[in-house]
């Protein structure tokens, strides 16, 4: 499966992180984040680093879906969130 720009800043989003965040979590640096998230196809660079950006966003419980024939990809999260405080 491919990312894009669009699902790791929705993933981000959902599970309320910084791009510092996920640099720090995925082990690779700020800019490469930044740069990454700046493209609005599928993310083009080096495999290791996008299977970091992957593998750190689904530990926190994002789940990521591929396009299909009638929709786009996206991001949910596994698990929904809870009101209780």
């Amino acid at each position: 499966m491919f990312l894009t720009g669009p699902q790791v800043r929705a993933a981000r989003g959902l599970v309320g992180w910084s791009q510092t965040d996920l640099a720090s979590a995925a082990g690779i640096g700020l800019a490469t984040v930044q740069r990454l998230e700046s493209q609005d196809g599928i993310l083009r660079g080096m495999t290791d680093t996008i299977w970091k950006i992957r593998k750190a966003l689904e530990e926190t419980g994002i789940i990521f879906i591929d396009s299909d024939d009638l929709t786009g990809p996206g991001v949910r999260l596994s698990k929904p969130f809870s009101d209780n405080g």
